[in-house]
């Protein structure tokens, strides 16, 4: 007889935490979103600076993959070893690093190199991060936790594009957002003693025991992980494809000016912030996974007006519906991990998302950009299409399924 969700999966452990540790899981991830907030506004001063071709972008995005897949499959194994709070230490001293050392480097190359340190911290704050909150707290507190990095990412391009208007520099922007790292790191080092206090039994709201882990290599022979990486990929491919290039869309091919395209990609990251803490409101009221499938469609829909190249108010409506949409995909997808591979797969899995979503981030901008090279910046809406169709195709393909020891339904 095939067993239910409830009798299978054990409810998530939610402990009731500090209100300090809250806020800095909040402020880590505002401090994640920042400088991928700077790369796309950034991006044509940057290159301009050190006299390399559109598509080198690439190289950059490439070695910053590296070590955030190094770090996010490693995740499991480093929170076990130092926890959760010596390993936000670390991944703040490797991302500040990365990221001041770009502002003193005087050749492409060591920028380059420096992707590799800045990836490496962000791999284990990401996939860190969201293992902790998917096995302590609920959904809802998982959008709100990426209505942070949303905060973040939102914050970069206005950064960026007041560094470019006001001191013509876009080091100044990544510089200060460098600082921040540290500042971070300082008061992670302050705060450790929250991250180690283990819950109490009268703090846990269900003492249920964990369900033990599987081994990585036996993660890694079930069919649905890596169905449940093939979202990650397309997602995060779609999203970072189109906050790396929707501004060079916007300038170089659709004739915007620098300083109101900087605004629109803005006013995406703000739309994807909004729709977050939204999301996180609703997750009580409404089915998450059926919110994240309308969402998906409507991030369709906002990429087809794009596409159609109606002026600069659609063109800014389009920006905005996807942005919206976009909000709560990720972590409705995270939060739902455990219902798509169950629970001893769960840890593990959390892990190898984050790193299939850097690879999807990494290598589908980076086709774009060469594609764009080859053709025009207009294949960015085609692409983007096609990343969402392939996103809902999986996703539904999970629904049809059901959860794992279920019929589908």
């Amino acid at each position: 007889m095939l067993q239910t969700e409830n009798q299978t999966l054990p409810p998530i452990q939610k402990v009731k935490r500090p209100i300090a540790l809250i806020i800095l899981i909040f402020v880590a991830f505002i401090a994640l979103g920042m400088p991928d907030g700077l790369l796309g506004v950034g991006w044509p001063s940057i290159r301009a600076g050190f006299n390399v071709p559109l598509d080198s972008l690439g190289a950059l995005l490439f070695t910053s993959m590296a070590g955030y897949l190094i770090s996010s499959f490693s995740s499991g194994i480093l929170m076990r070893r130092w926890g959760v709070g010596r390993l936000l230490i670390y991944s703040c001293l490797l991302t500040g690093a990365g990221l001041v050392g770009y502002t003193l480097v005087p050749s492409w190359w060591m920028m380059v190199l420096l992707g590799i340190l800045a990836g490496l911290g962000a791999g284990a704050i990401d996939a860190g991060l969201n293992a902790y909150v998917a096995n302590h707290f609920g959904p809802g507190l998982m959008q709100w936790l990426h209505a942070s990095y949303g905060v973040g990412i939102t914050t970069g391009p206005l950064l960026m594009t007041f560094a470019l208007a006001n001191y013509q520099n876009w080091k100044l922007a990544y510089l200060v957002v460098g600082g921040f790292q540290i500042v971070l790191m300082v008061s992670f080092i302050l705060s450790l003693r929250l991250w180690q206090q283990p819950p109490s039994a009268a703090d846990v709201e269900n003492p249920t025991p964990p369900t033990p882990s599987a081994r990585l290599e036996e993660t890694l022979r079930q069919p649905r992980v890596w169905g449940s990486m093939a979202l990650f990929f397309f997602y995060v491919g779609a999203e970072v494809t189109f906050g790396t290039w929707v501004y060079s869309l916007l300038t170089a091919a659709r004739g915007v000016r620098p300083q109101l395209a900087g605004y629109f990609t803005s006013s995406f990251w703000f739309m994807f912030t909004i729709g977050r803490i939204l999301a996180g409101l609703l997750t009580r009221r409404l089915n998450i996974q059926k919110i994240v499938a309308g969402c998906i469609i409507a991030a369709l829909s906002g990429a087809v007006l794009l596409l159609l190249n109606l002026g600069l108010v659609p063109n800014l409506v389009a920006v905005g519906v996807i942005g919206f949409a976009f909000a709560p995909v990720f972590p409705g997808m995270m939060s739902a991990t455990t219902d798509r591979v169950g629970a001893r797969h769960a840890d593990s899995t959390v892990g190898m998302q984050a790193a299939a979503g850097a690879l999807g981030g990494t290598g589908l901008t980076s086709l774009v950009g060469v594609l764009a090279r080859a053709f025009s910046l207009e294949v960015v809406p085609v692409v983007l299409i096609v990343f969402l169709v392939c996103l809902l195709g999986v996703y539904l393909i999970f629904k049809r399924k059901g959860q794992p020891g279920q019929a589908a339904g």
